[in-house]
């Protein structure tokens, strides 16, 4: 079967919350200022209290409001495909199956936590959200979502990323947000990296500086995260769940689950409902993919940071190349953040799951074979994905194995084609970060906490 297809009816009703079911508790974040752990009331300046409960919540199972679930039917549930032509021209006997997320009005899975984190805020008397964002899904998902509630937006988005992709900018914009390059001029932070930087490119951790001061100095504006944090990995469970009904109607269940990760939202999403398995006994591999130029698992620290370069988040337990680094401007703009989600962190330490890094040309390369055989341009970001599913394959055809192998497709690369020209006229470089550079962006957290090793 090319494709499987779940009815409305069907769509999970409840999201999946993986901090009761975790063998080892996570490290509590952590005040900025006192070094103690945050209570829920240290967050209430940027976000809404129904989010904030979601985040330190440990019930597993957590209602999805009917006026989400609505919004969510604009195009969920998305399809499950098998990609049987990928399989031909690799001759291997895996069977590859992918979760299309790029079916969503936006383009990619981030309208998962958005309609739900517009939501909150709308019944919470939220007037406008503020945020940042790498390639622009996430901002877009969020214009697109409070469009859908009446909410105010601005944006904050990477400057490289806006000079490299100006449609998402035209898409928030179409939706009603406003739109700022950063670092700008709009706020202290901005203006702070401007004067040691006029050219800085920018990163998501100055981005997110940007949007949280704008939240914490106007009583009518909070902040949105789009990936990272306990409840945005919540809300993408919605992709596992949807997934593991898919799979029981064709009687498949897989043995390696791959992901790309630049905070851990769309992998946490995919595999978190299929982490309790493991967790339960389950044999499956686990596998989550960052760029060579931006290693923050493979090569960063398990370290307390911020998840900011202003340092006004609480320090939070994960990997970190440290708060102030800036990633080369590679493609895969939502892959550019120093840090990673506690949750994915947590399990990479406890060996649940295993992180690898690939570089650009190779993921550029998978990509274009992907687009050649099952026809989807992905996302620059989905490509790190398909790169190591490529591997993997290949792997089984190696070893004479029956695989079944369940990736998600993240999003589509519709309005990346400028990398795609660069790819394919020779034009695009790979970036790699030297031991020497990892260990000098690391000094800065020398001297913050270290999370408990469990």
């Amino acid at each position: 079967m090319r494709k499987i297809n779940l009815p409305e009816s069907e769509l999970p009703r409840q999201w999946y919350n993986i901090l009761p079911d975790l063998p080892v508790p996570l490290s509590p974040p952590l005040h900025p200022k006192t070094g103690k752990p945050i209570s829920a009331s240290d967050l209430e300046a940027i976000f809404p209290p129904p989010l904030i409960e979601q985040e330190f919540s440990q019930k597993t199972d957590i209602e999805i409001p009917e006026e989400v679930l609505e919004k969510y039917k604009i195009w969920r549930p998305t399809p499950l495909y098998r990609a049987l032509n990928l399989e031909r021209y690799l001759k291997t006997p895996a069977k590859i199956y992918f979760k299309n997320e790029g079916v969503s009005p936006s383009g990619s899975h981030k309208p998962n936590t958005a309609i739900a984190q517009a939501y909150y805020n709308k019944i919470s008397g939220t007037k406008r959200l503020t945020t940042e964002t790498g390639a622009g899904q996430w901002g877009s998902a969020l214009a697109f979502s409070c469009s859908q509630f009446g909410l105010e937006c601005k944006v904050f988005m990477v400057r490289i990323s806006y000079e490299q992709k100006p449609y998402r900018r035209i898409m928030m914009e179409a939706w009603g947000a406003e739109c700022i390059p950063s670092p700008s001029s709009q706020t202290e932070a901005g203006r702070r990296i401007l004067e040691k930087d006029p050219d800085s490119p920018g990163s998501l951790g100055i981005a997110i500086s940007e949007a949280i001061e704008l939240a914490v100095t106007d009583k009518d504006t909070k902040y949105a995260l789009g990936s990272v944090l306990n409840h945005v990995l919540l809300h993408q469970t919605i992709i596992g769940l949807e997934c593991k009904k898919q799979l029981e109607l064709i009687g498949e269940y897989p043995d390696v689950i791959i992901g790309c990760i630049g905070g851990g939202s769309n992998f946490g999403g995919l595999c978190l409902p299929f982490v309790r398995d493991k967790i339960n006994g389950k044999d499956i591999d686990i596998i989550a993919v960052e760029p060579t130029a931006c290693p923050t698992v493979t090569k960063g620290e398990f370290a307390y940071d911020f998840g900011d370069t202003a340092c006004l988040t609480p320090l939070l337990p994960m990997h970190t190349l440290g708060h102030s680094f800036v990633p080369k401007p590679l493609h895969a703009g939502g892959l550019r953040y120093h840090g990673m989600a506690p949750i994915i962190s947590h399990l990479v330490e406890q060996g649940i799951i295993k992180a690898v890094a690939v570089s650009q040309l190779d993921t550029f390369k998978a990509g274009i074979i992907f687009a050649k055989t099952e026809g989807f341009i992905s996302a620059p970001e989905t490509n790190h994905a398909i790169s190591v599913v490529i591997q993997e394959a290949i792997k089984a055809k190696e070893e004479g194995k029956e695989k079944t192998i369940l990736f998600n497709w993240s999003g589509h690369g519709l309005l990346d084609l400028s990398a795609y020209n660069a790819y394919l006229r020779g034009e695009l470089i790979d970036f790699s970060l030297s031991d020497d550079e990892i260990k000098e962006a690391l000094k800065e957290i020398e001297n913050l906490p270290k999370p408990k090793k469990r």
